[in-house]
């Protein structure tokens, strides 16, 4: 038996995580060289699909299809899996990344962009790299949690929240150089992991809906951090000339002054280098503002929103683009996994791209003809019909764009797949993607178009009224495996909960996926049959990888529920009795010969309500603050102000009875070194109307 070994926010965006006293970030560990180095991480590693003990990229390899070749654990043994070891993460919240694996060490990242290296067979840590983006931040904007890393020769590459594209040495954890890749205090921060190839670091940002930017990639040298190319997805102002000839030609598909509101696009995710026809395809993001017709009210594709854009990887030029929404309106983006695979169509070998973005459509694509092959709803929608093949342009409903008034509409911003990771297995010939089926209203109402051409945006993030209206206790949703070849439902789970973890599969006929309610489960990829599942205790957001080590298979997965969903997820943290500070974060690692014991959880703890007596609440205060706690707290602290764990329950702080101790967390920043953004333009007013607000369901709890 094995020792355990322990060590040391969707779219609303503005995120208020860390309100209490955590430990501050441990010091950085002694650095310690990983035992072997005898991968080079390069083109020729990046490509090589048939090597299977490391896990070299967010997807494993160039195509991104998360598919390992190994099956020492299969269909038939699955359920012999036991913990190997686990690595306790006290200091971490939401983590949502994918762990690396070269050579026996694994690399991960986990809240406030800290990086660790651990031996990947025990669990033991070799170094822990920490960026303080805390210190090198106004921490205006962002989230905690990242996405994941790159790895390239004998470097690791992390995007920092705070706008850093940073170079660490591999052996040793110490920075090699550091690059800006924005300036700090504009509306952007970084979650994704970056892309690596041919020598060369690509990496996007998010920041669409915190105001007036223009969404980009931008490429620099993976040695020396050099600049070489940047590529933006939406034109400037066309005073101003433009960058390229594609930029001029996506600028007569925007109308009015778009370039004030800076029109979005933002790429955070969503990227794949093809290695067989030198090609980078970048996923986009949604417009900014949300609705159209803020943004430009004369209508218009809006290029490259909510598109799949290909560059040519050594200067960034535009080479052509599908945009999977034209004009989009409903805050759908395409920044999900493109994933690359040779299929066999009408007998003969097609090099297929497939994507299925936030729209409900699963696209096929012939990536080297340019041609779409098919495009099929994967989930409920009601924006569109279906795909004109001839033009490949949506159909949509009439009214969908809810000009005229309140419209449900499928999906919902959340879509029918996020960042979620799926997977596909060349061996079944299917793809694996966690959908999610559920609708929203959509209403013009709120519309403050004046807010976004401001320098210090912290409102309203959509210009679009919305707004769930589900039962959120039974949101819909599935683990559904697809044949991109027919476009056709091979087999359905149906799993409950936003958020359900991204997929991985393998030779070994498994498809592995965690859930919210805190399972790892593993499942026949060729009919959908549940093998195995082992309860972890705490929601699980992260996709799992496999890796070997000396012959032994492994299985890796880091729990601690993370990301916007995890933030709305009240009503799941209340039935798991999951709170902040008291749930352990962990990385849990399963082998066939695993026998270590993985302690329990700590009992449930829901957040127990305090009682104020001298806090008189003012309704029409009260209504107020529900307005400006919605658009800044509600995705870390909660739907009415109940955590999902992911942050304090500001219904149980004491914080609540003093207007000075809330505006020095709140506005003055005395807690950023935990993650809490700073809301620096929020009056004294704003506060206390967010304090009544929360005290008013404080109460309602207490009763």
């Amino acid at each position: 038996m094995k020792i355990p070994v322990s060590g040391g926010i969707w779219v609303l965006l503005f995120v208020l995580s860390g309100c209490s006293k955590d430990p501050a970030p441990e010091p950085q560990t002694e650095p310690a060289a990983p035992a072997n180095q005898a991968t080079v991480v390069d083109d020729a590693a990046m490509s090589d699909e048939s090597a299977s003990e490391n896990w070299l990229a967010f997807g494993r390899t160039y195509s991104e299809q998360r598919f390992s070749p190994l099956d020492q654990v299969n269909a038939g043994n699955v359920a012999s899996l036991g913990v190997d070891w686990y690595l306790d993460l006290p200091n971490a919240r939401g983590l949502v990344s994918t762990p690396l694996v070269v050579d026996g060490t694994m690399y991960f990242v986990e809240s406030m962009n800290r990086i660790r290296a651990v031996d990947a067979s025990s669990g033991e840590e070799l170094w822990t790299w920490d960026p303080k983006v805390y210190e090198n931040s106004d921490m205006r904007i962002g989230w905690e949690h990242n996405r994941g890393i790159g790895i390239w020769k004998d470097k690791v590459y992390q995007a920092t929240w705070d706008g850093r594209l940073i170079a660490i040495d591999r052996a040793n954890g110490t920075q090699v150089w550091s690059q800006r890749i924005y300036d700090q205090g504009m509306p952007l921060y970084n979650t994704g992991a970056p892309k690596i190839f041919k020598g060369k670091v690509m990496i996007g940002s998010g920041g669409t809906e915190s105001g007036p930017n223009r969404g980009y990639v931008v490429a620099h040298d993976a040695e020396t951090g050099e600049f070489l190319w940047k590529f933006y997805i939406v034109p400037g102002n066309p005073a101003d000339g433009f960058e390229n000839e594609a930029m001029e030609m996506a600028a007569r598909t925007w109308t009015g002054e778009w370039w004030k509101y800076g029109g979005g696009g933002n790429a955070w995710h969503g990227f794949t280098y093809d290695a067989d026809l030198d090609v980078v395809y970048i996923g986009t993001g949604n417009g900014a503002p949300w609705n159209r017709k803020v943004r430009s009210p004369g209508g218009g594709d809006n290029l490259f929103l909510d598109s799949i854009v290909a560059l040519d990887p050594d200067t960034g030029e535009y080479l052509w683009h599908y945009q999977n929404t034209p004009g989009e309106t409903w805050d759908y983006n395409s920044n999900m996994d493109i994933i690359l695979a040779d299929l066999e169509i009408d007998g003969k070998t097609v090099k297929a791209m497939m994507q299925a973005p936030k729209n409900g459509f699963f696209y096929v694509h012939d990536r080297e003809n340019r041609k779409l092959l098919s495009a099929e709803t994967y989930a409920e929608i009601n924006w569109a019909t279906h795909v004109d093949m001839e033009t490949g342009r949506p159909v949509e409903r009439p009214g969908a764009r809810y000009e005229d008034g309140e419209e449900r509409i499928s999906p919902t911003p959340a879509g029918a797949h996020s960042w979620h990771a799926m997977s596909y297995n060349p061996m079944t010939g299917l793809a694996y993607i966690p959908v999610l089926q559920i609708s929203a209203i959509y209403n013009d109402e709120g519309i403050d178009p004046d807010s976004w051409q401001s320098a210090i945006f912290e409102g309203d993030t959509t210009a679009v009224g919305w707004r769930i209206i589900e039962d959120r206790t039974h949101v819909a949703g599935s683990l559904q495996a697809r044949d991109p070849v027919t476009n056709t439902v091979a087999w359905e789970v149906p799993m409950y909960g936003i958020g359900n973890a991204g997929t991985m599969t393998t030779a070994g006929n498994l498809v592995l996926q965690g859930r919210v309610d805190g399972t790892l489960r593993a499942y026949n990829a060729t009919t959908g049959e549940e093998l195995w599942s082992q309860d972890l205790g705490l929601g699980i957001s992260a996709p799992p990888v496999t890796y070997s080590v000396d012959g032994r298979q492994y299985i890796a997965v880091l729990v601690g529920w993370g990301g916007g969903a995890a933030g709305l997820g009240g009503d799941i943290s209340t039935a798991n009795g999951w709170a902040y500070g008291v749930h352990d974060r962990r990385l849990v690692a399963f082998s066939l010969d695993g026998e270590t014991t993985l302690p329990a959880q700590p009992p449930a703890a829901e957040a127990q309500p305090i009682e104020m007596l001298q806090f008189e609440i003012d309704a029409a205060m009260a209504d107020q603050g529900a307005y400006e706690y919605g658009v800044r707290c509600t995705v870390c602290h909660g739907w009415n102000a109940i955590s999902a764990g992911m942050a304090p329950d500001l219904r149980a702080s004491p914080i609540l009875a003093s207007q000075e101790a809330f505006a020095s967390v709140v506005r003055d920043g005395s807690l950023q070194v935990n993650g809490m953004p700073i809301f620096e333009h929020l009056s004294d007013d704003e506060l206390l109307a967010i304090r009544h607000y929360v005290r008013r369901e404080a109460e309602k709890a207490i009763e």
